[in-house]
C-alpha cells in the first residue's frame, strides 16, 4: 500500500480543564477513548488517560520551566505526522488549549500543513482555580470586569507586549497565569501603575487539585522587596482584586486545602489546613 492511499488522520485540540479529572468535557472523554494517539502536557492529570483506549499510543509532550523538553515545533511535527499516517489524534492541553495554551499555534500548523482538525474547548484553569479556591471573578457589589493575563511573555520577543500602566487597570479582577517566577516583579509594576498596594491577591498552586494550595495577602506583600524568600513554585496563578477578599465567607472546597498568609513575611508562613 503506497502512502498516497492512506487516508488522512485528524487532530482534536483539547482542553483536559484545570486538574480535577471530573471536570473533562463529555465530549473530551469521548474522544480520547476514540484516539489511536494522544500526545498530553505536563499539565495534563494522568488520571485523564484512564480514558485512552487500550493499545492506543501515549506520547509525552510536557514543558516544565527550567528543564529540557520538546520543542514547539517538533510537537507540531508529531501531530502533523501522526495525522498524515491517517491516525486521530487527541491533542490533550491542562486547561482550554485557546486560553495560553499555544493551541492556536498548534491550530496555524495543522492548517498550514492540510490537516483536518478541531477543537474541544476545556473547563481554563484561570476560572477554575479560582471558583475552587471560593473566589468569583465578578461580582455585583465589586467587580465588573475580568482580564486573562499572562506572567511568562515569550522571552525571545524583542519587545514585551504587557504595558502595565494600561493594564494594571484594565478590569476588575487580573487574572495572571503562569506567574510563579515572576508574581514579584509583577506586583512592583502594578503598583508602580497606580494599582492600590492593599488590593487584596491570591496565588493558586495546583487549582481544583486535592492538594491545591491559596497564599493570601495584598499586593505590598508580594512586591520584589518582601516575596524574595517565599518560594512559590509553578504551576501558579494570580488572582488580583477586591473579589479576592470574598474568598473569607465562600471557602467551600474542603479540608484537604492548604493556606498560607503573605502578610508576614518575617518569618516563614506556616501553612494551616483550612477547615471548612
Amino acid at each position: 500500500m503506497s502512502d498516497q492511499s492512506i487516508q488522512a488522520g485528524k487532530v482534536y485540540l483539547i482542553g483536559a480543564g484545570p486538574g480535577d479529572p471530573r471536570l473533562l468535557t463529555i465530549k473530551a472523554a469521548e474522544t480520547i477513548a476514540a484516539a489511536d494517539v494522544i500526545v498530553y502536557d505536563y499539565l495534563v492529570n494522568p488520571e485523564t488517560l484512564v480514558y485512552a483506549r487500550r493499545g492506543a499510543e501515549l506520547i509525552y509532550a510536557g514543558k516544565r520551566a527550567g528543564q529540557s523538553s520538546l520543542s514547539q515545533t517538533a510537537i507540531n511535527h508529531i501531530l502533523i505526522e501522526q495525522a498524515r499516517a491517517g491516525k486521530t489524534v487527541a491533542r490533550l492541553k491542562g486547561g482550554d488549549p485557546f486560553v495560553f495554551g499555544r493551541g492556536g499555534e498548534e491550530a496555524e500548523a495543522l492548517v498550514e500543513a492540510g490537516i483536518d482538525w478541531e477543537v474541544i474547548p476545556g473547563i481554563s484553569s484561570g476560572v477554575a482555580a479560582a471558583a475552587y479556591a471560593g473566589i468569583p471573578l465578578t461580582h455585583r457589589g465589586s467587580a465588573s470586569s475580568v482580564a486573562f493575563i499572562t506572567g511568562h511573555e515569550n522571552p525571545q520577543k524583542r519587545r514585551q507586549a504587557i504595558d502595565w500602566s494600561v493594564t494594571a487597570h484594565a478590569a476588575d479582577t487580573l487574572v495572571i497565569f503562569m506567574c510563579a517566577e515572576t508574581i514579584a516583579e509583577i506586583a512592583d509594576h502594578l503598583i508602580a501603575a497606580g494599582r492600590t498596594p492593599t488590593t487584596p491577591v491570591a496565588i493558586i498552586r495546583w487549582g481544583t487539585y486535592a492538594h491545591q494550595e491559596v497564599y493570601t495577602g495584598v499586593l505590598a506583600d508580594i512586591a520584589a522587596s518582601r516575596i524574595a524568600d517565599f518560594h512559590i513554585a509553578p504551576p501558579a496563578i494570580a488572582i488580583v482584586g477586591e473579589v479576592v477578599a470574598l474568598r473569607q465567607s465562600l471557602r467551600w472546597f474542603g479540608a484537604a486545602e492548604l493556606e498560607y498568609s503573605l502578610h508576614s513575611l518575617s518569618q516563614p508562613a506556616t501553612a494551616q489546613i483550612a477547615v471548612i
